[in-house]
């Protein structure tokens, strides 16, 4: 997991050039006007900001957002940003740090990190995620489907079935990738402990699943 940080660290200043894929923008607009209406007078935790691409995004509806990440480069970039109401407070912090229950947060978004889990962690992240909400706040994902010449090819599978990639900066430094592409089913039978009104909303290069904390 080390590598992927520094590999994250790295790839701050570029980090963005993969929602300029001419492929992906119908998905891109369509996902951005669903969030739109997402969280509306709600305090947010976002986790796994990064460069703020979608953080500017929810905190046009939300009352507050907190947006974490683990890594200062890309925090770095997201606070550069303007946010027109001045809710977004920035904090760098790793998923593993969210573990005390706050019951906070009125909406919980994680946008393209369920994909750098491992499988056998996703549970104790999900508890630790509506950890942080009251009961029936929103928590909504957003990640990348695997999409033969659009994604990276898979390098490589483990003994579990997560998957990896060999990602390359623009300086053509390589690192290895941890990127699962989990199915609604698979997503479906890990909430359904968790959460109620389970809804799996798909889109040609991207997924979205959104559930209410029980």
């Amino acid at each position: 997991m080390q590598e992927q940080v520094i590999y994250y660290q790295k790839r701050a200043k570029e980090y963005e050039q993969v929602y300029q894929k001419p492929e992906r923008q119908t998905d891109l607009l369509a996902i951005k006007e669903y969030l739109s209406t997402q969280f509306l007078n709600n305090s947010v935790l976002e986790i796994a900001c990064g460069t703020g691409y979608w953080t500017a995004i929810l905190a046009n509806p939300a009352t507050s957002i907190l947006a974490t990440d683990i890594n200062s480069e890309v925090l770095e970039i997201a606070q550069s940003k303007t946010y027109p109401k001045e809710n977004v407070v920035f904090q760098q912090q790793s998923i593993e740090d969210l573990t005390s229950v706050t019951n906070e947060f009125e909406g919980f978004f994680g946008g393209f990190i369920w994909s750098h889990l491992r499988k056998e962690d996703l549970c104790s992240f999900l508890q630790m995620a509506v950890n942080q909400v009251k009961k029936g706040a929103e928590v909504l994902f957003l990640d990348n489907k695997y999409v033969a010449g659009s994604s990276t090819p898979i390098s490589r599978k483990d003994e579990v079935g997560n998957t990896f990639q060999i990602r390359t900066l623009n300086s053509g430094e390589q690192f290895e990738v941890l990127k699962n592409f989990p199915d609604a089913e698979e997503l479906k039978l890990l909430v359904e402990e968790i959460g109620t009104d389970f809804e799996w909303i798909d889109f040609q290069y991207y997924w979205m699943v959104k559930f209410r904390k029980k």
